[in-house]
């Protein structure tokens, strides 16, 4: 069950990459070209990325799953929570 485990988690995770990656792109909030990103996406990658290296140093699971999992799950929770206007214009 172990070796099943581990041969269709990579699997899942890109199928699930794949999900959040349209489902940002077909978002009717989504920014324009000159707009900026008012969310946290890449900093949550950021930690999710640490968090899975981390897990996966313990070897509780396959470092490569964890680093993969961690990012989505850190992608995933960074695109949830918005930025807010420091009202710091650079126009």
């Amino acid at each position: 069950m172990k070796e099943f485990v581990f041969a269709v988690l990579p699997w899942i995770i890109i199928g699930l990459v794949l999900i959040v990656y349209f489902v940002k792109r077909k978002s009717p909030r989504s920014p324009k070209q000159n707009e900026k990103v008012t969310d946290y996406s890449t900093e949550g990658m950021c930690m999710g990325i640490c968090f899975g290296c981390a897990i996966g140093a313990t070897n509780v699971i396959n470092i490569g799953s964890a680093i993969s999992l961690g990012m989505l799950v850190g992608l995933t929770i960074g695109m949830l929570i918005k930025k807010e206007d420091s009202g710091n214009n650079d126009d």
